[in-house]
């Protein structure tokens, strides 16, 4: 598939952080398919940014997703243990049945001293999937 639009890589990061920072998706940006602009929204705020009337048209606007939907959430943090923090992997799991587990996950890489080596991990993670889910929907990041 040859991508329709472009999008600068930083704007579409950007977009996916905003959409990600909220877990009760308060959140969401789109981007144009036209023009390649992106437009961000929320349900607990006015941006004071003039959106679309129509940015709820699909084929015209395509919603960025969150982490959550690209599996970059629970999923990495664990991938990250089993391979970056075996003798924890155990206990990380266990956080991650139930609430605040985030907040457990960054105690033990602090105390492991791991923390940098999992934002690297994260952020490249992050890079791949954006440029995928880019690929499956026409995009080019540059």
């Amino acid at each position: 598939m040859e991508p329709s639009i472009s999008v600068a890589y930083t704007d579409l990061l950007d977009a996916f952080e905003w959409v990600s920072a909220t877990a009760d998706l308060e959140n969401a940006a789109f981007i144009c398919r036209r023009t390649g602009a992106t437009y961000f929204t929320s349900s607990a705020m006015d941006l004071g940014e003039e959106i679309p009337s129509d940015i709820d048209d699909g084929n015209l606007y395509i919603a960025v997703p969150p982490k959550t939907d690209l599996n970059l959430g629970r999923d990495l943090a664990i991938g990250f243990a089993a391979e970056h923090l075996p003798d924890s992997y155990d206990e990380v799991i266990g956080y991650f049945r139930q609430r605040g587990a985030y907040g457990r996950f960054k105690e033990l890489l602090e105390r492991k001293d791991s923390l940098v080596a999992w934002y690297e991990y994260e952020a490249q993670a992050i890079e791949r999937a954006l440029r995928e889910w880019c690929r499956e929907n026409e995009i080019e990041p540059k």
